[in-house]
């Protein structure tokens, strides 16, 4: 069947609509195409339009256009515009009523007469003449034929069934998936048969699409087919579609229910539900002829379906006998019209058919063509293929066939070429009449239709490969994620290019318009992508193959925004910049600034940047109108940030006078403890406003942190670093990191990238003539924690478990404000959050995890400044829970001082498994439970010993895991130790209640049960004495006993009795063996008479019969020349014989072998005589025959044919005849001999006569006869000959 290969694009960019229009209106279809040069074509009901007056066809460009005037009923049809390979159908409709109404009534007469079981057919002719007047199209009234099936295909209740096929609109459009037909419910009576139809469109798939029927929710019909269901499908070539039926033949009771048909193709997929009714078998109420000739299928062929004239037939009495009708009905008998046709030569055809009202004659013809072809067996084949093979995907196939000669050759063909042997994907083998073909490694590409020839003669058979289910390798993994955030789902099959199937909380995932998911394949891999989740987005997620499913579970959680760094109020002079600046904890946050409730602008002196976290207003060349409120506010968020901006106003004297210097930290907005907190990894940057005239010297000095080092004694610590500047100067260290620089009013101190060793008191001092002024700021670096310690795992639970760390040993100089946890599956390499709030605690049961399954967990510390590298990851552990108790608690055995109890294994065992029970008893009364052993047993019985005697104890048992104790099992009462008396009794199994035979030399074990309490004393005896231990070994137990005999002798056989017995109480059993062995040999072998060709035999009894009955002699003779051995009787009972057909002339002896169940005797016994066969004068007169007349006069068992031959091409006729002896053939042409004619060849080969007309002309035809003569009569045969002229190219143009 072929594939389509390449995916079919629309030519049109707009298609045509249905229409309704009244009568006498104009109708304009338009159409566009893709390319203005395309070439369109429109039709009406598949026929070709042409312009006339009544079409109007018009091309602009790329637009076309059909008007349609002066509409009439007879213009409601279907119409279609053909582009390329596109075809696009649409209708139009007429709104005048009564152009309709007849076509419905014709619709719906059909139906009523139609019987439930009855199938029409597909070219019934219409059955209303009342509605020729009408009006109506003459083709309306053929669709009753398909709107009456009710045994046939389920029926279409679909909008246009009063149409046919080729009027009803384009509808596929509509369907969704990959079905342009749906198999649709139907009903149908107990015996009757239906068809249910699934279609799909081949021109968008790359390959031939698989589907499945299945019956109820897993039933899959394709291993049920058979006698009740066939599968059928086939393949348009011109349309491209698939159609694929499920007969059902011959319907039961039990056949109804749900029915589900699923297809699928590649990444595609799709299913339809349907339902079966089948009703009870009802009377025939009426009995029409024709519907015995109705077909089961309306696929359109003639061959389509089959006929049920003989159902007709079977139903013929009981119609006769129910009718109550005033109907005239005939006596006559019943025929068989099938047995009539098939006896009747053909030119009686006609004839049976009117006589018998046969309506389908040629349907009829064509059914009995094919029974004639069933009838004939196969020449060439012992046994065909079978009609269809299934095999999966990657195993290999052997087909078989039997011929009936052994040395045929055969050929093997797939889909009609020859298989080549070549390396090993096919092997051939040929065994005696047996012909193998096996196909290795079987693909895809191996599903096709496969022919064995030998000679002539074709088996056909057609292979299905099955693809294996897809079976999931890595599953899906849980994920929390942010709002926001993309979200990928990866999944990893067994094959590329599988289907799967996406779900949420149950419901199909598709693509969809806004392309909220995407789905992705790379290999084996699959990937379903969720751009910008949101909380709508939770839930489980599962992804479905044919052959698995895996679930994983999405959270989206929505956090809180954190202000790393708020605006602080500044206080700047004119001319100079100021600068808010924030941070916030997601970079993707925007927001707006305002002052005193006005949104602030951004122009040439006022600057709004955002850059990651960092928001910061800048203004430049500061005046006096830009002092107010400034606030900022992140979009989404119901929370703002607020500073003040303060103006400094600076009034300059004239007078030259010195100002002693002064440092102003106050507009550093420093903290009231005078520290200043930097985060590690930021730029420290002092901004000191000095005054000062003249301009003052600035020194900058740090202290060491480390307090433990010793002041001098006066007092005063050495600086670590100095640095030293004059106004305008700028100075940087060698690292580069430590910039200081002094400009008019400012004196900047700049750290690049604050280190935690960068803490510490800075000093700054301004100097000049008129004084000096001091300052220290305190600058503190803060980093984010060290990680927290490993945490450990505390306890397991089913889903859970609790976790414990220890806190981080450096806090980053800012107090610890929580923890934040991740898990992940050992294999896996995603870490999932647990908690986005930090949790405050140093212990935390995380939840919600998969039983069995080996997870690690992993902290981070969080403080102001941000959150701590991961910790290392805990030990692997897997939550499990703990069983529950062991059931069926019982007492299995009890001593003086022993118990023995017993259990079965708990219900819920939990994916860890059980790693053994635990034993506890105590006396009754008291709660201290005492273990029965050290340790756990994994096996479900125990026996505990050393337990006081009389005293009463309570038992339990309880089953262990990584989890810990089940709740424990108890016994339901206390029980006494003590033991109980019980009677010895013997248990001899069945097989040796009879005598056991055994052969020499073979073993003997003989297992008897028995029971008591206390142990019983067991006695073995044979024949009543002991037995000897050098030949029989006993060894016993407390329920059995054991007799062994390595190695049988025939002094073995005997009675064996067991006694066992407590105290005066005993039992008593025994066993009697027998050991056989080979027979002697018999005894006195002589002959006792000899006459003719006759000797009698006579011998007696051997001596030993092997301590067994002898079932026979085998008698044997040879010749005294020869002296080779023949058997003559085998399992002989008797002790004489007679042995015949003996050589006369020749000497005998004999010799006979005993023979008992074990065998023949090793030696026979020979007879001391021998026994001569004398010759007789016998003389043989061969009998007299009358010799048989062969001869036959010539008779033609085929005929020729006449025949018609174009001009120019060699004609031969050919005809058959026999007779004895061979006749003599002559031809004739119109009664002329051509025998010497030199365009004329003859030949005759095994009694086939052949004529070769070379090359004839049209004067060659005529009247052309063969005659047969020989000795015993003639006969002749005739046929015309009709020559047609060539057509030439001329004449086609013409």
């Amino acid at each position: 069947m072929p594939e389509p290969t390449k995916k079919a694009v629309s030519a049109f960019i707009k298609k045509p609509k249905c229409q309704t229009a009244e009568v006498g209106a104009t109708v304009v279809f338009e159409a566009e195409t893709e390319k203005a040069d395309a070439r369109v074509r429109w039709q009406r009901d598949a026929k070709d339009i042409t312009a006339s007056d009544k079409y109007v066809i018009s091309a602009e460009g790329n637009k076309h256009s059909l008007t349609i005037n002066n509409v009439a009923p007879e213009d409601a049809a279907g119409y279609a515009i053909i582009a390329g390979a596109s075809k696009v159908k649409f209708e139009l409709k007429i709104t005048e009523a009564e152009g309709k109404a007849p076509a419905k009534t014709a619709a719906k007469a059909p139906a009523k007469e139609t019987p439930s079981d009855a199938v029409p057919p597909a070219d019934a002719p219409p059955a209303a003449p009342a509605d020729a007047s009408s009006g109506a199209p003459a083709e309306a009234p053929a669709a009753p034929a398909q709107a009456s099936e009710t045994n046939g295909h389920a029926p279409d209740n679909g909008a246009h069934d009063g149409l046919p096929e080729s009027h009803q609109p384009d509808t596929r459009q509509d369907l969704t998936g990959l079905f342009t037909e749906k198999p649709q419910s139907g009903e149908v009576n107990v015996g009757g048969n239906i068809t249910f139809v699934a279609k799909v469109c081949g021109e968008s798939l790359l390959k031939k699409p698989t589907i499945r029927w299945f019956k109820g929710k897993w039933m899959d019909l394709a291993s049920k087919s058979g006698k009740h269901l066939q599968l059928k499908e086939h393949y348009d070539r011109n349309t491209k579609i698939y159609t694929f039926e499920m007969h059902i033949i011959a319907a039961k009771a039990n056949f109804a229910g749900g029915y589900r048909c699923e297809v699928t193709s590649r990444d595609k997929f799709d299913s339809c539900n349907f339902e079966l009714t089948v009703h009870e078998a009802q009377t025939v109420e009426g009995l029409d002829i024709r519907a015995a000739f109705r077909r089961t299928s309306t696929d359109g062929g003639e061959d389509s379906g089959e006929l049920d004239f003989s159902a007709l037939l079977k139903k013929r009495d009981s119609f006769l006998k129910s009718s109550q009708r005033m109907v005239q009905v005939s006596t006559e008998p019943d025929v068989d019209v099938w047995e009539i046709l098939h006896n009747a030569p053909p030119s009686e055809y006609e004839k049976i058919a009117f006589q018998y009202g046969i309506t389908d004659l040629r349907g009829m013809l064509k059914r009995l063509k094919k029974m004639k072809k069933e009838e004939k067996k196969s020449a060439a084949f012992l046994k065909k293929l079978d009609p269809a093979y299934q095999i999966e995907k990657g195993h290999k196939i052997k087909m078989q066939i039997e011929v009936a000669n052994p040395d045929a050759e055969v050929k093997w063909l797939k889909n009609g070429q020859e298989i080549q042997p070549t390396g090993s994907k096919y092997i051939f083998e040929s065994i005696g009449n047996k012909r193998f073909l096996t196909i290795n490694n079987c693909s895809l590409a191996d599903d096709a239709a496969y022919t064995c020839m030998v000679g002539d003669e074709k088996s056909f058979t057609e292979l299905f490969v099955k693809e294996p289910p897809v079976l999931i390798v890595r599953n899906l993994e849980d994920q929390m994620v942010m709002k926001g955030e993309r979200v990928e789902f990866e999944c990893e099959v067994s094959e590329e290019g599988a289907q799967v199937k996406w779900e949420k909380d149950g419901v199909e995932l598709t693509r969809d318009e806004s392309f909220k998911y995407r789905f992705k394949k790379d290999g084996c891999k699959h990937v379903l992508i969720i751009n910008e989740a949101t909380k709508e987005d939770s839930g489980h997620y599962r992804v479905k193959t044919n052959g698995g499913q895996s679930l994983a579970e999405l959270l989206v959680q929505e956090k809180d925004l954190e202000v790393y760094q708020s605006i602080a109020d500044l206080t700047v002079k004119a001319k100079d910049q100021a600068v808010f600046k924030c941070e916030v904890s997601d970079e993707n946050v925007k927001g707006v600034w305002y002052k005193n409730g006005v949104e602030v602008k951004a122009d040439a002196r006022t600057h709004i940047t955002h850059i990651g976290r960092i928001h910061k207003l800048t203004i430049d060349d500061v005046r006096p109108e830009d002092e107010g409120d400034y606030t900022f506010v992140p979009e989404g968020y119901a929370f703002n940030l607020s500073a003040k901006l303060n103006f400094l106003e600076v009034k300059i004297d004239y007078v030259p006078r010195q100002d002693p210097p002064k440092i102003h930290l106050d507009c550093m907005g420093k903290t009231a403890d005078s520290t200043i907190l930097v985060v590690a990894g930021n730029k420290l940057r002092l901004d000191v406003p000095i005054t000062g005239d003249p301009a003052p010297t600035v020194v900058w000095t740090k202290a060491e942190k480390d307090k433990s080092k010793k002041a001098p004694e006066d007092g005063k610590q050495e600086p670590a670093f100095i640095w030293t500047l004059k106004d305008g100067e700028v100075v940087t260290d060698s690292g580069g990191r430590v910039h200081v620089e002094s400009t008019k009013g400012h004196c900047i101190f700049t750290i690049e990238g604050a280190e935690r060793q960068d803490e510490g008191v800075y000093s700054v001092i301004v100097r000049n003539p008129a004084g000096e002024d001091t300052a220290d700021i305190n600058v503190k670096v803060v980093d984010v924690p060290d990680p927290p310690q490993a945490p450990r795992i505390l306890s397991v639970g089913e889903d859970s478990c609790v976790v414990q760390w220890d806190p981080p040993l450096f806090d980053g100089g800012q107090p610890v404000l929580g923890y934040v946890l991740e898990r992940k599956k050992k294999k896996s390499y995603r870490w999932m959050r647990l908690n986005f709030d930090p949790y405050k605690e140093t212990t935390y049961e995380a939840k919600r995890m998969i039983e069995g399954m080996a997870y690690e967990m992993r902290v981070y510390a969080v403080n102001a400044i941000g959150m701590s590298r991961p910790s290392a990851a805990s030990e692997p552990f897997v939550p499990v829970a703990p069983s529950s108790e062991p059931i069926g608690l019982c007492v299995d055995d009890i001593s003086d001082t022993t118990i023995s109890l017993k259990w079965r294994t708990p219900e819920k065992v939990g994916s860890a498994g059980i790693d053994g029970y635990g034993v506890e008893y105590c006396k009754e009364g008291t709660d201290e439970w005492i273990p029965a052993f050290e340790g756990l047993t994994e096996r479900t019985s125990v026996i505990i010993r050393d337990l006081p005697t009389g005293e009463r104890m309570q038992f339990r048992v309880r089953a262990f895991n990584v989890a810990g104790p089940s709740p424990p099992a108890t016994l339901p009462q206390a029980i006494t130790i003590r033991e109980i008396m019980q009677r010895p009794k013997i248990w001899i199994p069945r097989n040796l209640r009879q005598t056991l035979i055994k052969k020499v030399g073979e073993t003997v074990n003989l297992v008897i049960p028995f029971q008591g309490k206390p142990r019983p004393k067991l006695t073995w005896t044979k024949n009543g004495e002991p037995l000897d231990p050098k030949q029989v070994s006993v060894r016993n137990s407390d329920t059995d006993s054991i007799l062994f005999i390595r190695k049988t002798e025939r002094k073995d056989s005997g009675v064996y009795e067991l006694q066992v017995q407590i105290e005066n109480v005993e039992d008593k059993a025994s066993v009697t063996i027998q050991i056989v062995d080979l027979p002697g040999a018999p005894q006195n072998l002589k002959v006792a008479d000899v006459w003719g060709f006759n000797v009698a035999l006579e011998w007696k009894l051997p001596k030993d019969n092997g301590n067994c009955d002898i079932i026979g002699y085998t008698i044997q003779k040879a010749d005294k020349k020869t002296m080779e051995w023949y058997t003559v009787f085998e399992q002989y009972r008797r002790t004489n014989c007679v042995v015949s057909d003996l050589i006369m002339g020749n000497e005998y002896i004999f010799r006979v072998f005993s023979m008992n169940m074990v065998g023949l005797s090793t030696e026979p016994c020979l007879s001391k005589d021998s026994a001569y066969i004398q010759k007789t004068g016998i003389m043989y007169k061969p009998p007299s025959y009358k010799d048989h007349d062969f001869s036959e006069a010539p008779k033609f068992t085929r005929p020729l044919v006449n025949r018609s031959v174009i001009s120019g091409y060699n004609a031969t006729l050919s005809c058959s005849v026999r007779g004895i002896p061979k006749p003599k053939i002559t031809w004739y042409k119109n009664k002329m001999d051509i025998s010497n004619e030199a365009k004329y060849r003859m030949f005759s080969e095994q009694g086939v006569l052949t004529l070769e007309i070379r090359k004839p002309c049209p004067f060659d035809g005529g009247v052309y006869t063969c005659k047969a003569v020989n000795a015993s009569g003639e006969d002749t045969v005739e046929c015309k000959l009709e020559v047609r002229s060539q057509i030439t190219k001329e004449d086609l143009k013409k």
